[in-house]
């Protein structure tokens, strides 16, 4: 009966180092795919900030082509308004030298 004991016990100890060796490379294996894991998220955040980034670029891009525009507006403007100072003294000038005629003409 002892010896049945022993025998039991040995193979129960004998099973558990096998599960001990198991329960190790699973273990590492796990360590491993974890470490590979961490590493994807590294990349996946480094592309999510690049993104981030392109959008940051974008809108101030858009606030510059905005600031541009309004700048390209108001000289427009104002070159426009030059224009129509400009018709009126070519006018007034005209009149003049209609004037000047007239009384080179009555002279």
């Amino acid at each position: 009966m002892e010896d049945k004991v022993f025998n039991l016990m040995e193979k129960m100890y004998i099973e558990m180092q096998d599960m001990k060796k198991e329960l190790k490379s699973e273990m590492k294996e796990m360590q491993s795919e974890f470490k590979g894991v961490q590493s994807e998220i590294k990349g996946i955040k480094e592309v999510m900030a690049t993104k981030q980034d392109i959008v940051r670029l974008e809108s101030k891009m858009d606030e510059n082509h905005r600031a541009l525009y309004d700048g390209y507006k108001q000289s427009i403007e104002g070159i426009h308004g030059i224009n129509i100072r400009l018709d009126k003294l070519t006018d007034r000038v005209d009149n003049q030298e209609a004037s000047i005629r007239l009384l080179k003409s009555i002279k």
